[in-house]
């Protein structure tokens, strides 16, 4: 083997994981351009790997590759961004009936402690603490479902969409909307409500269909 030349495995596995996680934390925005050379550079590497890596998450569905273009993060037609909220909406609402109906007394507790607290983020506009909140609201409710099949299968299915989402909460009239909507999830699930819950939590997914739209793919 050369010297200086990364270890084919876990150095592409490493950079496969990374960027992964990047495009999902929307780090790089749907449509941004992934020029091998400045990956290289930022992974200390060459750009075979690199292009491995590409590959790997073309597969993936989070890169699209074409030819004499280079690679860019996926880009979704409007129909299938539809498409995939309305799986999350189903998935989502399926996980707070459950919830509502095998939620422990401390799970309960936890999640109107975390909403009330929630309150001065909207009062303040703090957009970027509600959207962490925000996240650990419907895991919390995934997983008061306690059906890590059903969890698992929703959580990937947010994870698909997280780019999607990055300016959810850019202004602060989304974070009252969606507390509010919070509220009334809440307080089915504090209910035992299991068909309000799953009727309001899949409204409130639908609800931020207009908010998640694709954007134009980079020249």
């Amino acid at each position: 083997m050369q010297q200086g030349l990364p270890r084919k495995g876990d150095t592409v596995d490493d950079i496969v994981g990374q960027l992964a996680e990047a495009i999902v934390a929307g780090q790089f925005r749907p449509g941004e351009k992934l020029d091998e050379l400045t990956l290289a550079h930022r992974f200390f590497v060459s750009r075979t790997p690199v292009r491995e890596a590409l590959s790997q998450l073309a597969a993936m569905g989070l890169v699209s590759r074409r030819p004499n273009r280079g690679a860019v993060v996926a880009q979704l037609s409007p129909e299938h961004l539809a498409n995939l909220i309305e799986v999350m909406a189903e998935l989502e609402a399926a996980c707070a009936r459950l919830a509502a109906e095998r939620m422990t007394s401390p799970e309960r507790r936890s999640l109107e402690a975390d909403h009330l607290g929630a309150a001065e983020m909207v009062r303040l506009g703090r957009t970027d603490a509600y959207g962490a909140y925000d996240t650990l609201f419907h895991a919390k409710v995934q997983a008061a479902a306690h059906n890590p099949q059903l969890s698992e299968m929703t959580a990937l299915s947010r994870s698909r969409l997280t780019p999607f989402r990055a300016d959810l909460f850019a202004y602060p009239v989304r974070l009252a909307r969606s507390y509010q909507e919070h509220e009334m999830i809440v307080t089915a699930l504090l209910q035992a409500d299991g068909t309000r819950a799953e009727t309001l939590m899949r409204e409130h997914i639908l609800g931020s269909k207009a908010q998640m739209t694709p954007v134009p793919v980079a020249r």
